[in-house]
């Protein structure tokens, strides 16, 4: 609507009235406070363009008391629309008609009705509110009177309006004329505005509006000031004598409330000599007088004055002039108007914020101290639009104070705000230079974590915490993990599981003994976001070591944490049934009985000593346990009169005792075995010979009492010792453990093997014999102690399977000859007092190994032949 101004009435008449363009305002209550007070009625309004608060002065000559004023007003139009001034009221738009005149200026109220909100106040705030305005009041009268050189001559307390700041502003302009003006109308028209003559000077008074000419343009609106300031103080009062004739002196009777400082120069503004008469400007550097004296000062050494004239020139000031005014308005933050603090100091600091500088960490908290007055709807425009553009600044100094004081105000951030303009300029503070810029970027995420979408928080976010983890500061490394059990339960599940327990465990094992503290308490703080699973094979784990941490803090929170995920995992235990086994499936041996557990609840153990008893007797209870019916009704077989268990899982055995060898065409001796197959327990190590580890290799008849057997396996070994004294344990193993391809059923089905019994003449039975100790003890002396051995093939001299059974009986006689210690069963290793054995002395390194690979393959061979032989056999049966 700007070119409206441009416009004369008539074309905004019909251009209103024909095009139906609709007004830049919408009305709203009408001030009753300011009913005929001026030609003009005020209104509330709102603006259309953004809902902004105006007000609008309405002027309709078709009323009787504006019948005449038409030109009075269009000339309070005209000049409110060229002068411009910080105290003046505020032009922003007007609607002209031939019969009405809109004025939209800034949302303003009348005077007098604030003096009267503020008469409960302290006589000490009212005073400085009141002296602060009448400064206001002064500069603008000041600015019109020298450098518009004109005349206002309408200066009362009607025509001063209140902002939305507290701010006075100066309206009134119906008469204001320059008296070089052709069309000024002050000098013909003067008298046209209400009770005009009763705010009149006393030449004016005398001799008409016209004398002002001949005076001063400041000569009316000095005396006007006067008068002015008497109904500011004194409200409730009337006209003071002096504006009678014959105009005596004020005297301390008619002062009134007018503080005794500013009351000399009032009575300087009513002289009734327009010449002598004080003017504003004369009036307003008595105030500034920066020594004040009697009568000077006053506007000085207003906090008020002091704080708005900072503010005006705070960009300019040096950086002790600005620390001076945040002191000052620090100290009087608790005294200061409300809309002052809130729609005056707070706009103008908010906006000395942008320019960053050290002065930035003192003017942020006055800033969110004076916000807290602010409604609700007003925070975004006046306080959050200029601290979110300070994120982008790269001074350390404003970064700083936005995040030690970001707690006041994150509440009042919207999530697409933070993400879009802050988490892009804080995340910069992960990687600064300066340590405490780092520490404090950390401790502020906490406070914008629900404001930041997935991505920043299971990604981005997470990317600066790994690498905070690792910081040279402990402090940084203890927040980011405090950090991390804060944000734990908002994390993604598949985060949770990545993230959090190695991170934890990393702190765990930080030099810094809070740090490690802090990996415990997040654990616990985090203990939900854990399965049953993740805790036992993951958390308690990973965090045991902490219990012998050499810090004793360290330690207590460990048990305390330690209690926490025992505790849950008991609670879930008690919720799992007592076995997962099914009832009635088979087990492991082909049997159909349970599998016995532990031992149940009635026999639990709380010693190291119980629990090794307990551990032993529930071996051998579940060895016992384990045998089906079948079995427990079968006859074993025996060696020299002692019965060998043997495992479920074993091969069965056949006469001699050797597990799915073929048998010799014709026994050496006869057999004496059980009849059916015969459960034997696996060979355990010792320094006898490899004949005597071999299962079932010898077999005397079941009358033979234990104690023979044994000493005749000594004298045996003893024997064997002799006559090899290199390797005490043969030249060949029991099995190729390395050999992932062999099966151990090989060896269950195969025909049994000859047993060679041993001679009579080497039987010695002793009484008191002790069968696994001390009837060892008078053995001759066998060979030193071998490293185990290792696996190999049968050497070349050995013949294979088929020509080993078919052995002539000229070997037999070899055999008995020796004591029955020649071995007929391929399988076995023939002592070298036997058979010729291809050793390995002397070879090369490459000969060695070329003859292990040999044997090693020809065994392959043999326990091919050997499953071959059961998988015919079985297909026969």
């Amino acid at each position: 609507m700007d070119y409206l101004r441009t416009l004369g009435s008539a074309a905004v008449s019909s251009l209103v009235q024909k095009s139906g363009l609709t007004l830049p305002f919408s009305l709203g209550q009408k001030v009753t406070s300011y009913e005929n007070k001026s030609i003009w009625t005020l209104y509330d309004a709102t603006k259309r363009d953004d809902g902004s608060l105006v007000s609008v002065f309405e002027f309709d000559s078709s009323q009787a008391k504006n019948r005449n004023c038409m030109p009075i007003a269009k000339n309070a139009l005209r000049k409110l629309r060229t002068i411009r001034h910080p105290d003046v009221l505020k032009f922003l738009d007007a609607v002209e008609t031939d019969s009405t005149i809109h004025i939209m200026t800034e949302r303003v109220r009348p005077l007098a009705p604030a003096i009267q909100e503020r008469a409960s106040r302290s006589a000490q705030d009212k005073k400085n509110w009141l002296l602060w305005g009448l400064h206001r009041i002064t500069v603008a009268l000041t600015f019109i009177n020298d450098n518009a050189a004109s005349t206002h001559g309408n200066v009362r307390i009607d025509s001063v309006f209140i902002s939305p700041s507290g701010e006075w502003k100066l309206g009134g302009f119906e008469v204001l004329s320059n008296p070089k003006d052709d069309a000024a109308v002050l000098y013909t028209m003067g008298g046209l505005t209400p009770d005009a003559m009763n705010f009149a000077s006393p030449e004016v008074k005398k001799r008409g509006w016209i004398i002002l000419k001949e005076h001063k343009t400041s000569a009316a609106d000095a005396y006007a000031l006067g008068l002015l300031i008497h109904f500011a103080f004194n409200p409730s009062q009337p006209l003071p004598p002096t504006a009678q004739s014959p105009h005596p002196p004020p005297t301390t009777q008619d002062r009134g409330s007018i503080p005794n400082i500013i009351f000399p120069s009032f009575k300087k503004l009513l002289n009734p000599n327009p010449n002598a008469r004080l003017s504003p400007q004369n009036f307003l550097e008595l105030g500034m007088a920066q020594t004040a004296g009697e009568d000077s000062g006053f506007f000085a050494s207003n906090k008020l004055v002091k704080v708005c004239a900072g503010l005006d020139n705070f960009n300019l000031a040096n950086e002790s002039e600005k620390a001076s005014l945040l002191r000052t308005l620090k100290e009087s933050a608790a005294s200061l108007p409300s809309e002052f603090a809130s729609y005056r100091v707070l706009p103008a600091l908010a906006s000395a914020l942008e320019f960053g500088g050290a002065s930035a960490a003192a003017i942020l908290p006055l800033v969110l101290q004076f916000g807290k007055n602010i409604a609700p709807q007003d925070h975004s425009s006046v306080i959050m639009v200029h601290l979110i553009k300070l994120y982008a600044s790269p001074d350390r100094g404003t970064r700083m104070a936005l995040l030690d004081h970001l707690e006041e105000y994150a509440d009042k951030l919207d999530k697409k705000t933070v993400v879009d303009k802050i988490w892009p300029n804080l995340q910069t503070g992960f990687t600064d230079t300066v340590p405490l810029i780092r520490e404090a970027t950390v401790r502020a995420i906490i406070l914008l974590a629900d404001k930041l979408n997935d991505r920043i928080l299971n990604n981005d976010l997470l990317r600066f915490l790994a690498r905070m983890q690792a910081d040279p500061e402990a402090s940084i490394r203890t927040n980011t993990c405090i950090l991390l059990g804060r944000l734990g339960p908002t994390l993604g599940w598949n985060t949770k599981r990545k993230v959090l327990v190695p991170a934890f465990t990393k702190a765990l094992k930080d030099t810094f003994v809070h740090c490690r503290v802090a990996g415990l308490m997040a654990l616990m703080a985090t203990a939900d976001c854990y399965d049953t699973e993740e805790v036992a094979s993951r958390v308690i784990p990973n965090m045991a070591f902490t219990m012998i941490d050499p810090e004793k803090l360290v330690r207590d929170q460990a048990f305390k944490a330690m209690q926490l995920f025992v505790k849950k995992l008991e609670d879930h235990a008690a919720t799992m049934p007592e076995t997962s086994i099914v009832e009635g499936a088979p087990t492991i041996a082909g049997l159909t009985a349970p599998v016995q557990g532990p031992p149940g609840s009635s026999t639990l153990v709380n010693t190291a000593a119980g629990a090794a008893g307990a551990l032993a007797g529930w071996a051998i209870s579940s060895l016992g346990k384990s045998l089906a019916a079948a079995d427990l009704q079968s006859t074993m077989s025996s060696v020299g009169g002692i019965a060998v268990d043997r495992t479920a899982s074993a091969p069965p055995t056949t006469a001699n005792g050797m597990s799915g060898l073929p048998p010799p065409p014709v026994p050496l001796v006869s057999t004496l075995s059980s009849p059916g197959p015969a459960k034997h327990s696996m060979p355990t190590a010792s320094s006898s010979h490899a004949r005597s580890m071999q299962l079932g290799a010898n077999k005397v008849p079941a009358a033979t009492s234990m104690h023979d057997m044994a000493l005749e396996w000594a004298e045996e070994a003893a024997a064997e010792a002799e006559a090899d004294h290199s390797n005490p344990w043969g030249t060949d193993d029991l099995m190729d453990v390395n050999a992932d391809q062999d099966d151990w059923s090989a060896f269950e089905s195969a025909p049994p093997a000859p047993v060679i019994g041993l001679h009579p003449s080497n039987t010695i039975e002793s009484p008191n014999a002790d069968y696994w100790g001390d009837s060892f003890s008078d053995m001759p002396a066998p060979s030193p102690a071998v490293s185990p051995p290792k696996s190999h093939q049968r050497p070349a001299a050995i013949v294979t399977a088929a020509t080993a059974i078919h052995r002539p009986a000229s070997a037999l006689s070899n055999a008995q000859s020796d004591g029955g210690q020649s071995d007929p069963i391929p399988s076995r290793v023939a002592s070298p007092a036997q058979t010729p054995v291809a050793s390995t002395v002397g070879m090369t390194k490459e000969e060695k190994a070329a003859e292990m690979a040999r044997r090693k393959e020809e065994r392959k061979q043999r326990i091919a032949a050997l499953k071959e032989q059961k998988k015919h056999a079985t297909t026969k049966a």
